[in-house]
C-alpha cells in the first residue's frame, strides 16, 4: 500500500483553512449568535433550573429616585417620583346614564391606557374613530368602556410649545389626554406605565379590567368584548388575571448599539421575569390594584416598560398567561379567518381604519360558521401562521384554537 503524502498535505491545508475561514465568520457574527442563540440558552437555563424561583434582590425592594427625570427639583411620594398633571380628566370614569338592560355607564367594564407620543396626532384620532370609539362600544356592545391617551412632554424644546398647544386643543375637543410632566422618551416608558397605574388607583378603581396598548396597536374590540364577558363568567369575576403575548425566560441584551441595552449595573442576571409584550396586555382589577401597590416600594429605573411590569408581578406573585391571540411584536395576517379570533395586533400605524372596516364586517362571523366554515378557516390558518420562521404575532397554536 502507498500513501500520496503530497494529498495529504492538500487535504490538510484545505482543512486548515476551511477552519479558519469559519473562526472568522463565528468572531465577526459571534455577537449577533450570541444574542441569538447563547444568551438565550444562558437564560432559559438560568429562568428553569438554577432559579426558578426567585429572580429579585433586595435592589430592587429600595426605591431610588428616577434617572431620567426633568430636572433634580422633582419631588418623590412613597419612593416614587411624582411629576405634575399637565391634563387630567379625574371624573373620566364616573358617568350617568344607563341602557335598558339597567347597566350603568359607570360600570367600567375596561379601561383602555393607549400609550402615546404627543406628536401622534393622527394615530390617535384613528383609535377614536374605530375601536377606541366608546359610543360604538355602548350602543353595539351594551358595555362601559374608557378609553385614554397617556403621554409626556414633546422631547424636542423647541417644539414643545407648538405641540402642547395643538395637544390642549385636541384635548378640549375629546377630553381622553392624561399627560403628565415628563420627557416622552423611550427611557421614560417605565414613568409612563406608573402614570398608568397610579391614575387607574386615583380615578377609576371600580374597572374590572385594565390593559395597556400603544397607539400603533389595533384592538378587535369586539372580540375582547366577549372574551372579557366570558372571563368573567368562567371565573367568578376574573381575579389575579395578566394575559397577553407572553416572553418566557427572555435575556437582557447587552449590546450598546440596542434600543434595548441594559447593562449590568441595572440588571445583572441572565434572565428576565416573565412578561408580556408591551404591545397590549390586559390585567383584572385586583392585578392593577397590587401592581400599583408594586410600583410605590420598588426601584424604577429599568427603563422596559414590559420588563418592570413583570419585575412588579413577579414581587406580587402574579404571573402572565398566555393568549395565542394576543399579538407580539409584528401584525397579524390579513384574512377574515384571523379576524374571527383575533384580539390584538401590532404595527398599525397607518391602515386602522381599513382593518376595522375589513375586521368587523359581518359577512366575517358567518365565514366560519358550521362545520365546513370551521374546517376551512382552520385550514387558512394553518397555511398563514405555521409557515416556516413565521414569528410575527401569532403562534402556530392559534391555528387550532
Amino acid at each position: 500500500m502507498f500513501v500520496n503524502f503530497r494529498r495529504i498535505r492538500k487535504c490538510q491545508c484545505v482543512q486548515l483553512l476551511t477552519t479558519g475561514l469559519v473562526l472568522c465568520v463565528v468572531m465577526v457574527c459571534w455577537e449577533q449568535l450570541d444574542h441569538h442563540v447563547v444568551s438565550h440558552m444562558r437564560s432559559y437555563t438560568y429562568r428553569y433550573l438554577v432559579n426558578s424561583y426567585n429572580f429579585l434582590n433586595t435592589s430592587f425592594a429600595i426605591n431610588r429616585r428616577h434617572p431620567h427625570g426633568n430636572d433634580g427639583s422633582d419631588s418623590a411620594v412613597g419612593g416614587t417620583v411624582s411629576y405634575p398633571y399637565l391634563l387630567n380628566h379625574p371624573d373620566k370614569c364616573i358617568g350617568g346614564g344607563g341602557g335598558g338592560d339597567g347597566k350603568r355607564r359607570d360600570d367600567v367594564l375596561l379601561l383602555l391606557f393607549v400609550k402615546s407620543s404627543p406628536e401622534n396626532f393622527e394615530r390617535r384620532q384613528a383609535i377614536r374613530d374605530t375601536w377606541g370609539n366608546e359610543s360604538y362600544v355602548w350602543s353595539e356592545l351594551g358595555e362601559s368602556v374608557r378609553v385614554v391617551f397617556a403621554l409626556g412632554v414633546h422631547p424636542d424644546a423647541w417644539q414643545r410649545a407648538r405641540v402642547q398647544r395643538a395637544l390642549l386643543q385636541e384635548d378640549q375637543t375629546y377630553g381622553d389626554l392624561i399627560q403628565q410632566d415628563f420627557v416622552d422618551t423611550f427611557h421614560n416608558l417605565t414613568t409612563k406605565l406608573i402614570l398608568q397605574f397610579q391614575w387607574a388607583h386615583l380615578h377609576c378603581p371600580h374597572a374590572r379590567f385594565l390593559m395597556s396598548a400603544d397607539d400603533d396597536i389595533f384592538v378587535h374590540m369586539p372580540n375582547l368584548v366577549r372574551y372579557l364577558r366570558g372571563l368573567q363568567r368562567a371565573q367568578a369575576g376574573a381575579k389575579d388575571l395578566w394575559v397577553g403575548h407572553v416572553h418566557k425566560g427572555a435575556p437582557p441584551i447587552r449590546r450598546k448599539d440596542s434600543k434595548y441595552h441594559v447593562p449590568y449595573e441595572l440588571y445583572p442576571w441572565p434572565s428576565y421575569p416573565d412578561y408580556t409584550a408591551g404591545a397590549g396586555y390586559v390585567v383584572s382589577g385586583d392585578v392593577a390594584a397590587k401592581i400599583y401597590r408594586a410600583t410605590l416600594v420598588l426601584n424604577a429605573s429599568m427603563y422596559i416598560d414590559d420588563v418592570f411590569m413583570g419585575i412588579c408581578a413577579s414581587a406580587v406573585g402574579v404571573s402572565p398567561q398566555e393568549h395565542v391571540y394576543f399579538s407580539g411584536e409584528g401584525k397579524a395576517p390579513y384574512h377574515p379567518c384571523i379576524y374571527d379570533h383575533m384580539i390584538t395586533s401590532h404595527g398599525h400605524a397607518t391602515d386602522v381604519r381599513s382593518l376595522w372596516r375589513a375586521a368587523t364586517d359581518p359577512a366575517v362571523d358567518g365565514l366560519s360558521s358550521g362545520f365546513m366554515g370551521s374546517l376551512y378557516c382552520t385550514a387558512v390558518r394553518v397555511m398563514l401562521l405555521c409557515r416556516p420562521y413565521y414569528q410575527n404575532t401569532y403562534s402556530c397554536m392559534a391555528a387550532f384554537a
